[in-house]
């Protein structure tokens, strides 16, 4: 089973190899866990600067509330956004942090999105906290290391969480009738589980298409905001399904301005959040006349979207 997140988002940054490091400042404010000290901007919502951890590294994952918040607590399959920095053990030079692009980071949190130490360190939290992590390398990047992130590296990060969403399990609301025999139906059921998708055997449509399932109540999407997805994906010619979060059990949080893939951009945007959505993408709104890892050039793609929340 292709996952689509790979193709159709602009990577960020997060736990990547771009350095956006500053050096070592003067004072400091030492941790409650022996994990090395903010030297500067330590006030929530501040570009930290991390010192260089003394001794020997955490072998257990560590987390260290700097400042508690009095939001929300983080529950696995949230949707979370934060602001982040983070550097190795023995380095005063940061690999990653989202203050400069002053983007923050949004992600599901247990969705396997970011590595386990984030899934696990943050779980607990409270929305409006910094916290500051220990990340042993099995909860990391392990033996492997990534980028300049060195084999078994225990990583540090300052962490600010800025919101916390939950999300359902299914879309809910008011069915809309299915009645174009042209088009694909969708199954209406709101149990979590994934829906039926029945494609007609017939040409596809030339434009996109983007309609009702089930029509919820919340809000409209906008074309800046970040989505929280269920989705199951068909070719339509073969009829045959490409992606689905259902099958691993995760749902896939998308950045819509980093969205590379338009129809699905576009299907979405002026939804309201809630819903279940029939999108048919045409190949100039899909991938065009690119093979995208098996997915044939030319190919008229069919989505059933379930538009759980937006962060």
């Amino acid at each position: 089973m292709r996952r689509l997140a790979g193709l159709i988002v602009v990577p960020l940054l997060l736990l990547s190899t771009a350095a956006c490091g500053d050096e070592k400042g003067s004072e400091s404010t030492s941790s409650k866990s022996g994990l090395p000290a903010v030297t500067a901007g330590e006030k929530f919502g501040e570009k930290p600067t991390l010192d260089k951890g003394e001794g020997n590294p955490p072998k257990k994952l560590t987390v260290d509330v700097l400042k508690k918040g009095d939001g929300a607590t983080v529950k696995s399959g949230d949707a979370v956004q934060v602001n982040y920095l983070g550097q190795s053990w023995d380095s005063v030079k940061p690999f990653d942090n989202s203050f400069d692009r002053k983007q923050p980071f949004d992600l599901t949190l247990g969705a396997g999105m970011v590595i386990k130490g984030w899934d696990q360190g943050l779980e607990g939290q409270k929305v409006g906290s910094r916290v500051e992590l220990g990340i042993p390398p099995e909860l990391g990047y392990g033996s492997q290391g990534q980028g300049d992130i060195k084999p078994n590296a225990t990583l540090v990060f300052v962490v600010d969480i800025l919101k916390s969403t939950q999300v359902p399990k299914s879309a809910k609301g008011t069915e809309v009738p299915q009645n174009d025999a042209a088009l694909p139906k969708v199954g209406t059921n709101t149990d979590g589980k994934e829906p039926e998708v029945t494609i007609p055997k017939a040409d596809p449509p030339k434009k996109l298409v983007s309609n009702y399932v089930l029509e919820g109540t919340g809000e409209p999407v906008k074309a800046t905001d970040t989505v929280v997805l269920n989705y199951t994906a068909y070719i339509w010619n073969d009829r045959k399904q490409f992606d689905s979060t259902y099958k691993t059990g995760r749902t896939a949080t998308f950045p819509l301005p980093q969205l590379t893939l338009k129809g699905l951009k576009a299907g979405v945007v002026d939804k309201k959040v809630g819903s279940r959505v029939l999108l048919v993408l045409p190949p100039d709104q899909a991938f065009g006349d690119q093979e995208q890892q098996g997915i044939p050039k030319n190919s008229t793609l069919v989505f059933a979207v379930d538009i759980l929340a937006k962060v």
